[in-house]
């Protein structure tokens, strides 16, 4: 069953200009040191940061929550598997957001130019 679907595209030159004009203040506020660590040691890493930040917008869409004072950007940690498929961590006032047997996947795209993400919140129960 699928409680919810969210999907996000986002240019990666939109992060790349908020990157240099607010610097760490930016970067800061919406990933973790986990995604930054693995980001920023990419060859493209805006391309890498734009994927992450589209994977954030695609959760908040299939939680279904908004953004709200309820939880930060942080809240939402995206990592890699080593077999590279992307992985979701949930944190502070989400923490506990897919009880009931709920799962969340995310899959992940780009090309030169955009970065797209979409996130699925579903159950393998019938009831």
């Amino acid at each position: 069953m699928i409680f919810g679907i969210g999907i996000d595209i986002i240019e990666i030159d939109r992060i790349q200009n908020s990157v240099e004009k607010y610097k760490d203040h930016f970067l800061n506020k919406i990933f973790t040191q986990v995604e930054l660590e693995y980001c920023l040691g990419k060859k493209n890493k805006y391309q890498h940061l734009a994927a992450r930040f589209a994977a954030k917008e695609a959760i908040a869409k299939a939680l279904a929550t908004g953004w709200n004072k309820e939880f930060r950007w942080k809240d939402i940690e995206i990592y890699n598997e080593p077999n590279g498929m992307p992985k979701v961590k949930l944190s502070g006032k989400l923490n506990g957001f897919l009880g009931d047997g709920k799962s969340l996947k995310i899959s992940m795209s780009h090309s030169h130019n955009y970065v797209t993400c979409v996130a699925i919140v579903y159950s393998l129960r019938n009831d």
